[in-house]
């Protein structure tokens, strides 16, 4: 079995498992397992993937609920989905309608155990609450010359033993400008927050919106996410958090495959 299927994560603390890209797993003290946008292809060319393997054998991480961000391939990946409900028929799938959409026509798992959500729903996870947020508004930006997006995009904070995790999604490239987008977030008091951000990609925040938009959430700890899976797309994460100031949010550096428990 997986390293977390065996993991006793005490009562106030969460742990929180990063595989690479912006794929999570998160357990709580009653031992719910939560995926966050599982990605795990088998074919992985040389020349698009810095690993050969995938982070993880679905068969061997029994998982209660499966959380989509949005309908991109990395996002939501009917592949390793098809291989998680290959384990189990009580899965839960929940995200927006584009993700629930490709489910339902690319993979067989059942309606019932499909959930579409929005920006300001609330769903019980078990003992923990999954709050819905927007990543991108859905006009864009037009002021910024950013147009709307292709599909929606969600965030999500997840409430478990009274920690509070923020999962951005692939958030618009200027969401620390947003006051919409950050006080949806900020609103939520989230203790620490997982990240996407490129240090010269437009489409997500660079590394001084990112640490701008970290400080106006409120966060404790940030952690960098959308990494170390292709090869175009990775960043030092070690310069990302040499902009952090010494005030403010403190940056966390999570290793490719590996988990922390995290306690409020």
């Amino acid at each position: 079995m997986h390293p977390l299927a065996n993991l006793n994560v005490s009562e106030g603390t969460v742990a929180v498992h990063w595989f690479e890209q912006s794929s999570f797993a998160i357990k709580d003290s009653s031992g719910t397992i939560i995926q966050i946008d599982p990605y795990f292809p088998h074919n992985r060319p040389t020349d698009r993937f810095i690993h050969a393997e995938p982070p993880l054998n679905e068969a061997k991480l029994p998982t209660d609920f499966v959380l989509l961000t949005h309908a991109h391939g990395d996002h939501t990946c009917p592949e390793s989905i098809a291989r998680i409900w290959g384990t189990s028929n009580k899965t839960q799938f929940i995200g927006p309608e584009e993700s629930v959409r490709k489910l339902a026509t690319e993979t067989d798992v059942e309606d019932e155990n499909i959930t579409e959500i929005r920006a300001g729903d609330e769903v019980k996870l078990n003992n923990s609450v999954l709050h819905v947020v927007y990543a991108k508004p859905p006009a864009g930006d037009p002021a910024a010359n950013i147009a709307p997006p292709d599909v929606t995009h969600l965030g999500f904070i997840v409430v478990c033993d009274g920690v509070r995790l923020y999962f951005s999604g692939d958030p618009i490239n200027n969401f620390a400008e947003h006051d919409d987008l950050i006080s949806a977030v900020a609103a939520l008091k989230p203790d620490v927050g997982f990240l996407t951000n490129h240090p010269n990609e437009g489409e997500f925040p660079f590394y001084d919106g990112c640490v701008k938009m970290a400080t106006r959430i409120g966060l404790k700890h940030a952690v960098p996410a959308h990494r170390a899976c292709f090869v175009k797309r990775d960043y030092d994460p070690n310069e990302w958090a040499a902009q952090f100031p010494e005030e403010g949010p403190k940056p966390l550096i999570i290793e490719r495959n590996s988990h922390i428990i995290y306690q409020n």
